[in-house]
C-alpha cells in the first residue's frame, strides 16, 4: 500500500499544489449543481461536521465525544455529476480542524483545507433499490489533496487515498439531506514530533458530515405541459392544455376525449360528435339535432326519414312507405284500392273488412289477430283448427289428434291413472301421482336398491367387483327378469380423495363392470346404462370417514319402457 501511495504522490507532486486546490474550490463554488436524476443531472450542496485523526498517536475514529466534536469542527461544500443511473462523479471542498484528543487534552491540533474527487457508486440504481427510493445508500471512492497547517502540524501537502459510504434521504425532487464517513489514507504522519513521538508512517482521518443538498436543473418537459417527461404518460400534448398529475389532458365530463378536443367538456359524448352527446346516435351531436331521440340523416337536420321521400316521419302519414307529398308522404304500394295513409297495413294486399289489412286463410279473421293466418280455422279457437275437436287449437295441443281436456293443454289420461298425459312420465302404464304417473317400485325393490349403495364393494382403486358382492347383483339380475317395463339406470360415485379425472374415469369403469355383471347374467343390455359422475354428486361430507364411505357407492334407477302386463 505504501509503494502504491508513493507512487501516486510523486505524479500528484509535480503539479503546483495549491493552484489545484484553488482550482477545486472555484469549481464547487461557481458551477449550478449530491443525489441528482438522470432529469436533474447537477445536484450542489453543504455540509458540516467532524474530523478525526488514526495514526502513530492513536485512533479516535470511532470517538465521538463531544470534545472531539467541539474541537475538530469541519465545514463543506460539493458538486455532484449524475453519470448513469448506477455512477456519479462528485468534488468535494472542507475546511476545519484536524487533530488528536487523549484524556482531555489536546495532543496536536492544527488547520486542513482538504478537496477530492471521487466516483460514486449509487445502490438505489433501479437493480438493488429504487431510483425514486427516499433512503438511498452509496459507496465512493477516489483521490483527495489536502492542505494542513498551524504549530502543531507538520508535511503541510498531502494526497490522500479517499473511500467512504453515505446514505441520502430525500425530501422532494430538489432537496435532500445527507450523511457520509469519508476515509482518508495519507501519505505520511501530520502531528508535530514535538509531541515526543517520532512520525512514521501513514496518517488517516475520518470526516463525519451531515449535509444539505439541492438537485438543480430542470427535468425535460418536450410539450411544455408542467409534467415531466419521465412522469408525462401522455406526450405530445398542445402547448396551453390543462393536464393531470400524469401529463395527460383533463377530461372534465370523463366521455374519453380531452377537453382542448371536446366541444361539449361538460358533457359527456362520443368521438364521432367530437364530444357531445348524441342520445339517438345517428351521428348527429345533440345540440345540431332537430329530433335528438330520434335517428336520423344529416339531410334532415338529425331527424328520421324512414322511407326516403324527403318528410320527416312526424309529419308523414305513411312513414314506412315512399310517397308523394301531396298525398302526406303515402301512397297505394299494395294496389287494394285503399290509400297507404288510410291503410291499416299498406304493404300488404288487403280487404276493405279490415281496412286495408289482409285475412290470408280467408276464414273470416284478421291476420294480425288469426293465430293460424296459413290455415282456415275458427272464431272459438282464434282462427286456428282444432283436428280433434276437443275445444284446443292445434296450435296450443299438446296433444293435437286426440281429445283431451282443455285444463291439460288437449291431453287425455291414456292409462286412466289420474295424472294427464301432458305431465305423464309413463303415458302407457298406470302410476301414482306422487311418481309423476309412472308406477311406484316395490318396497323389496327398494330395499334392495337401498342395500346395493354400500353393499356392491370393489378393490380399492379399482373396478374390480370383490364376490362378496355377487349375492345384491345376482338380486337385481332377478328383479330385472321379473319386471319387463324397467329400464335400470346405473350411477357411479366416488369421494373426493385423489384427481378429479381419476375419480371420474373410476366411477364410470365401476358403472360399467356393474352393467357388464348384470348383463352377463342374462339382463337385456338394451334396458341397462351405465354413467360415471366422479365425486360431483356427494350425498354427505367429504370431511369425514363416514360421508366418504357413503359417497363411494353405485346408485339404481329404473324408467318404464312399456306397459306390464
Amino acid at each position: 500500500m505504501n509503494t502504491l501511495y508513493k507512487h501516486i504522490s510523486a505524479i500528484l507532486k509535480q503539479v503546483n499544489c495549491k493552484k489545484m486546490m484553488v482550482v477545486l474550490l472555484l469549481l464547487v463554488t461557481f458551477t449550478q449543481a449530491n443525489s441528482q436524476t438522470r432529469e436533474r443531472k447537477w445536484n450542489a450542496g453543504v455540509m458540516g461536521g467532524f474530523s478525526v485523526y488514526a495514526g502513530d498517536l492513536g485512533n479516535s475514529m470511532t470517538d465521538f465525544t463531544s470534545d472531539v466534536f467541539r474541537q475538530n469542527l469541519i465545514v463543506g461544500i460539493n458538486l455532484s455529476r449524475y453519470i448513469n443511473r448506477s455512477l456519479d462523479v462528485t468534488l468535494t471542498s472542507t475546511v476545519g480542524s484536524f487533530g488528536y484528543y487523549k484524556d482531555n487534552n489536546t495532543v496536536f491540533k492544527g488547520d486542513m483545507l482538504h478537496g477530492n474527487i471521487t466516483l460514486k457508486y449509487k445502490f438505489y440504481n433501479g437493480y438493488m433499490i429504487s431510483e425514486d427510493s427516499k433512503l438511498a445508500p452509496y459507496v465512493f471512492a477516489g483521490i483527495g489533496a489536502s492542505n494542513f497547517s498551524g504549530a502543531a502540524i507538520t508535511n503541510n501537502i498531502d494526497y490522500p487515498i479517499i473511500g467512504g459510504a453515505g446514505v441520502r434521504y430525500r425530501l422532494n425532487e430538489v432537496i435532500n439531506i445527507t450523511y457520509q464517513a469519508t476515509f482518508g489514507y495519507m501519505g505520511n504522519a501530520h502531528n508535530n514530533p514535538a509531541t515526543g513521538v517520532t512520525p512514521t508512517g501513514n496518517d488517516m482521518f475520518m470526516m463525519h458530515t451531515l449535509g444539505l443538498g439541492f438537485n438543480l436543473g430542470k427535468a425535460k418537459d418536450e410539450d411544455k405541459d408542467g409534467i415531466s417527461d419521465k412522469k408525462d404518460k401522455c406526450m405530445g400534448t398542445p402547448a396551453g392544455t390543462k393536464v393531470d398529475v400524469n401529463g395527460c389532458s383533463l377530461d372534465t365530463d370523463g366521455d374519453g376525449i380531452a377537453d382542448y378536443l371536446d366541444k361539449c367538456p361538460t358533457l359527456a359524448g362520443l368521438a364521432a360528435t367530437n364530444g357531445c352527446p348524441d342520445t339517438d346516435k345517428d351521428g348527429i351531436a345533440d345540440n345540431e339535432d332537430q329530433c335528438p331521440t330520434e335517428p336520423g340523416t344529416a339531410a334532415m337536420k338529425g331527424c328520421p326519414d324512414t322511407d326516403g321521400d324527403g318528410i320527416i316521419d312526424s309529419k308523414d302519414k305513411c312513414p314506412n312507405i315512399k310517397g308523394s307529398i301531396t298525398l302526406d308522404g303515402c301512397l297505394d304500394r299494395d294496389g287494394d284500392g285503399i290509400r297507404d295513409e288510410e291503410d291499416m297495413c299498406p304493404d300488404v294486399k288487403g280487404v276493405a273488412l279490415f281496412k286495408g289489412c289482409p285475412d290470408t286463410d280467408g276464414d273470416g279473421i284478421e291476420d294480425s289477430k288469426d293465430m293460424c293466418p296459413l290455415i282456415k280455422g275458427t272464431i272459438a279457437t282464434n282462427g286456428c283448427p282444432d283436428t280433434d275437436n276437443d275445444g284446443v287449437h292445434d296450435g296450443i295441443d299438446k296433444c293435437p289428434k286426440v281429445a283431451g281436456s282443455a285444463t291439460h293443454s288437449g291431453c287425455p289420461d291414456t292409462d286412466n291413472d289420474g295424472v294427464y298425459d301432458d305431465i305423464d312420465k309413463c303415458i302407457t302404464i298406470p302410476g301414482t301421482a306422487s311418481n309423476v304417473g309412472c308406477p311406484e317400485l316395490k318396497k323389496e325393490t327398494k330395499q334392495l336398491f337401498e342395500k346395493a349403495l354400500q353393499g356392491i364393494q370393489f378393490e380399492t382403486g379399482k373396478a374390480v367387483i370383490k364376490p362378496v358382492s355377487f349375492p345384491i347383483l345376482n338380486a337385481i339380475v332377478n328383479v330385472m327378469k321379473e319386471n319387463s317395463s324397467y329400464k335400470l339406470i346405473i350411477g357411479g360415485h366416488t369421494d373426493n380423495v385423489g384427481d378429479d379425472a381419476m375419480n371420474m374415469t373410476l366411477s364410470q369403469n365401476r358403472a360399467d363392470a356393474v352393467a357388464e355383471y348384470l348383463i352377463g347374467h342374462g339382463v337385456d343390455p338394451m334396458k341397462v346404462s351405465a354413467t360415471g359422475y366422479g365425486e360431483s354428486a356427494p350425498v354427505d361430507t367429504n370431511a369425514s370417514v363416514k360421508g366418504r364411505t357413503r359417497n363411494r357407492r353405485v346408485e339404481f334407477k329404473v324408467e318404464f319402457l312399456k306397459v306390464v302386463e
